[in-house]
């Protein structure tokens, strides 16, 4: 188009150039005391000469005027240009593990004049990565001050850097000054928040994180029943000092996690500790009754104040269809040696053994040896428990 308006400008001067040759008029100047007489072609071409001469020194004027800027901005631009190839080498050296590499880049960026927040993040990664920890940080408050998506990248890897130190609480400080800032908690963070809610033991904060990521589909089910499993053993753990509060903790368990052998285990161990011994034992035969575990039925048999026959008659009905389980054969040796009746306890300890060898049967065995006056016997069987444990 542009080439098609070229070439009627061009026949329209020609055009212009022929008509104005042929024109025989001449032009009179007076300017007293002088005249001045041409002919009008060469006054137009004159005019048309002089006004080109003139644009052109403007152009040049112009052009000189401006020249010392134009030099300023492409040295700037060749500059950034430079800073971006820097940048993007940056990038590449990073997440291709060359963590020296990377750095380098980066501080290269940023002294060609890439001011991208980017470029220190980056830079405090590989340091990170390197074990500098001083130049890491440095790198860091470089970043600070700047765009809010620039501050997200610094909150964010400072506060991996303090969960990469067992320091949660100042990661929980840095997720907190990033929610501050108005955004909306993202994936990234809210995982970040989970670790260190994880290392700074908070028990419910675990269990709301781990709502939220579910809520947005972002945790392996998995993964978060494992989570809000250990999460509750956790809270029993704490609350095993308080019976009150310990019946609190396992009341509010959602009833899932309460049929977990692992959770059932925990709370069992922790009313056993407080003497809560009927609260273990109800628990525990609940459990059971449900569904079978070893592990469960063992500590069935650490469930004992004062008579223990109802207990002894219980196993012994779970024994009929579990008739092989050394954890169900060794409770009922526990229970008979609480009731003293030895040659029970004694019978049911041995089939535990010959089943599956444990620490806890040898020692309930040396126990019942020195109730029964049997020093002898009583040393072999701590010693059996010593080897086990040893080899375990």
């Amino acid at each position: 188009m542009k080439s098609l308006i070229w070439l009627v400008a061009l026949f329209a001067a020609a055009v212009a150039v022929t008509l104005i040759s042929h024109n025989t008029g001449y032009l009179l100047l007076v300017f007293p005391p002088y005249r001045i007489e041409m002919s009008l072609p060469m006054f137009i071409f004159g005019l048309v000469g002089i006004f080109s001469i003139s644009y052109l020194i403007v152009r040049f004027i112009s052009t000189a005027i401006h020249l010392p800027q134009q030099v300023r901005t492409f040295r700037a631009e060749r500059a950034q240009s430079k800073g971006r190839a820097a940048m993007t080498e940056a990038l590449t050296a990073f997440f291709e593990g060359r963590y020296a590499a990377a750095e380098k880049a980066a501080v290269r960026a940023m002294e060609l004049g890439e001011h991208s927040g980017l470029n220190s993040i980056i830079a405090a990664r590989a340091a990170n990565a390197l074990h500098e920890f001083e130049k890491r940080d440095a790198y860091l408050s470089e970043a600070q001050g700047k765009s809010v998506g620039e501050e997200t990248m610094r909150l964010m890897a400072q506060a991996e850097f303090h969960l990469d130190h067992k320091q949660p609480q100042s990661a929980l400080s840095s997720l907190k000054e990033l929610s501050e800032t108005g955004l909306r908690k993202h994936i990234g963070a809210l995982n970040l928040e989970l670790k260190a809610q994880q290392q700074a033991r908070n028990w419910d904060a675990v269990l709301d994180v781990a709502n939220q990521l579910e809520k947005r589909n972002a945790i392996n089910k998995t993964l978060s029943i494992q989570m809000r499993q250990q999460a509750w053993i956790e809270k029993l753990r704490s609350s095993a000092h308080d019976s009150a509060l310990l019946r609190g903790t396992w009341k509010s368990m959602p009833t899932p996690l309460k049929q977990r052998n692992k959770v059932a285990a925990e709370a069992a161990r922790a009313f056993i500790q407080l003497g809560e011994s009927s609260a273990a034992r109800n628990l525990l035969a609940d459990s059971l009754n449900d569904h079978w575990d070893s592990e469960l039925a063992s500590l069935y048999g650490d469930c004992h104040a004062g008579s223990v026959t109802g207990q002894i008659e219980q196993a012994e009905r779970w024994l009929q269809q579990h008739h092989d389980d050394a954890g169900l054969l060794l409770a009922l040796g526990k229970l008979c040696l609480h009731q003293e009746l030895w040659g029970k306890a004694q019978n049911y300890l041995d089939a535990s053994l010959s089943v599956q060898p444990s620490r806890e049967a040898y020692l309930t065995l040396a126990k019942l040896a020195e109730k029964l006056g049997k020093t002898d016997d009583a040393t072999r069987h701590y010693q059996m428990a010593a080897q086990l444990s040893a080899m375990q």
